[in-house]
């Protein structure tokens, strides 16, 4: 009997070992990407920074802080973060109820269509709206209004950007709530106020402070669009940093911000994990296509049509400007110069941009679909250690710490050997990856995690190797997922502004890189060009979001 007992014992240790192993090894790639190509860099640029003479100065820190244009950034960037939030909960509510609640034809186009500007870079985005309200643009032709001025430029942008957020996020749960309950209320005497207020916005208030802490991430991070629209009159943190490291080369006020932003974000980060965390208590859910209806009389006609007149001027007009000022040239003239190198920014015809684009977003998505994958499957383990489970908030911190900051980091601490990656190719593609990763391990964890654990154990007792499993198992399951996510790390990939502007070589840029350039010179020609590259940018970026959307649906008709 002691014997048995002794052998029951050492096999559930050899389990527990081969169990430990196996998770180290799925964790141990992910792990060391990170520590490389997110935290060395990083660390390397604050440290360039703070410390002189190999001695560190955590004073400089106050004294940065007591420069009043630094405070003046700082309140500038909480603030225009707050009101850009605000604003796009006002204009984006309506829009998450109309898509959960209502039923009319168009409806998926129409769905698609509110995503497209979430999916643009930064630096599209930017550019569509300078068109709109800059000097030249539409409203400066039509009433003489310029706005590229002034803050509202920015703010407009913002909830252009960030419309669908509250829409998918918002939206998605309020589709699955039970109407009834509501309905229930309004029985018993309450008015629609009352029992919308009493009972449906409890309920919604963790996916409402889901959908604004991320609207606030975003905004409060922002690059591109503040680098286009706002000028040398307003600046975030993320702006100024990059001045600071390229204009002025003071890298120990840039370190400075970088500090106050890294805090800032992981304060953010921190409450967005607790807001998900009571977003998933238990609630009364349906299948979403059952509480979708038809509007029924004036009130809900009159909303649905207000939110179409938003989705159209707020979101699709930019894009329509966008593309008409692209075509201003008789010709598709402002197209064909993209194909001659003798405007002096290039040392290439910019046309060459949209292959290095896509070379280098390919790249990145395979990269990211690996580091992202490894972690996923490590993360869906039950038992996943207290490391593994830390781990799952860092991924989320490279969508928040400055994309700028990773750039310069790469120039500075990525060139001696064994990692002197400087004049390498693969360096834009691991920038670009390192933002694609926490989209990857985001749209895979939930379909992990529903995978029945019974068959994963029964293909065990059946002699399959856990790699096997895995394979025959999950992946089957998992498949549309993994396509899924391959196509967010390519969009986001392909979009990537704020660390390839530095380590993108002047004979290959990226498409961003080549908008940002050729805004950043006078004349028309390379105003007009700015224009055709985004259109071009635009129309990929739609593309794939129109894949993802086929996948989605097949994925839930079960057709393909």
């Amino acid at each position: 009997m002691d014997l048995a007992r002794t052998e029951v014992t050492e096999a559930a240790v050899r389990k527990d070992r081969r169990g430990s192993a196996a998770r180290l090894g799925l964790i141990a790639l992910p792990v060391a990407f990170f520590a490389v190509f997110f935290a060395y860099p990083v660390a390397a640029i604050v440290a360039r920074g703070l410390k002189v003479d190999g001695a560190w100065r955590f004073g400089r820190i106050g004294e940065v802080l007591a420069q009043p244009d630094v405070r003046h950034v700082l309140w500038f960037t909480t603030w225009q973060a707050l009101v850009s939030t605000a604003l796009t909960l006002l204009i984006a509510l309506p829009g998450a109820y109309v898509f959960a609640r209502f039923d009319f034809r168009g409806k998926q186009v129409l769905r698609a269509a509110v995503t497209v500007p979430f999916v643009l870079p930064t630096v599209v985005v930017g550019t569509a709206f300078l068109a709109l309200v800059g000097r030249g643009g539409l409203l400066d032709e039509l009433w003489g209004v310029r706005l590229d001025t002034t803050v509202w430029a920015i703010l407009l942008a913002h909830v252009f950007f960030n419309y669908a957020v509250v829409v998918r996020t918002v939206g998605g749960l309020w589709a699955q709530l039970d109407p009834r309950q509501e309905e229930a209320a309004r029985m018993l005497g309450a008015s629609p106020w009352k029992a919308w207020r009493q009972v449906t916005l409890p309920a919604l208030g963790p996916a409402v402070a889901a959908a604004a802490l991320m609207v606030f991430l975003f905004t409060f991070t922002s690059f591109g669009v503040v680098q286009i629209l706002g000028g040398p009159t307003f600046s975030t943190l993320e702006v100024e940093i990059y001045r600071q490291t390229s204009e002025i080369f003071d890298l120990s006020t840039a370190a400075v911000l970088t500090l106050i932003q890294f805090v800032a974000v992981g304060g953010i980060l921190a409450l967005h994990a607790w807001t998900v965390r009571r977003r998933e208590t238990a609630l009364r859910l349906v299948d979403a296509s059952v509480t979708a209806r038809r509007p029924r009389g004036a009130g809900q006609w009159a909303l649905l049509g207000g939110v179409l007149v938003t989705v159209v001027v707020l979101l699709m007009l930019p894009l329509a400007v966008l593309v008409q000022r692209s075509l201003d040239a008789p010709g598709f003239g402002y197209y064909r110069a993209l194909t001659r190198a003798d405007g002096g920014v290039f040392l290439v015809p910019p046309i060459e941009a949209i292959g290095n684009s896509l070379e280098y977003a390919v790249a990145a998505t395979v990269i990211a679909v690996v580091i992202g994958g490894l972690a996923a499957v490590a993360l869906t383990r039950r038992d996943a250690g207290r490391f593994v489970r830390g781990f799952d908030a860092l991924l989320m911190l490279p969508l928040g710490v400055s994309a700028v900051t990773v750039g310069f980091g790469f120039l500075i601490a990525l060139d001696e050997p064994p990692l002197d990656l400087r004049s390498s190719w693969i360096l834009v593609p691991l920038a670009q990856a390192l933002v694609g990763v926490p989209f990857v391990v985001r749209t895979m964890l939930p379909v992990l995690r529903a995978v029945d654990v019974r068959l994963r154990e029964a293909a065990s007792v059946l002699g399959a190797s856990p790699w096997r499993v895995r394979r025959e198992v999950d992946l089957p399951m998992v498949r549309r997922a993994l396509l899924i996510a391959a196509g967010f790390a390519f969009a986001v990939s392909l979009g990537e502004f704020g660390a390839t502007v530095f380590i993108a070589r002047p004979d290959n840029p990226t498409l961003p890189v080549a908008v940002a350039r050729l805004l950043g010179r006078p004349g028309d020609l390379n105003y007009g060009q700015a224009m055709a590259l985004s259109t071009i940018l635009m129309v990929v970026c739609a593309v794939a979001l129109l894949v993802l959307e086929r996948l989605r649906t097949a994925d839930r008709t079960g057709e393909f």
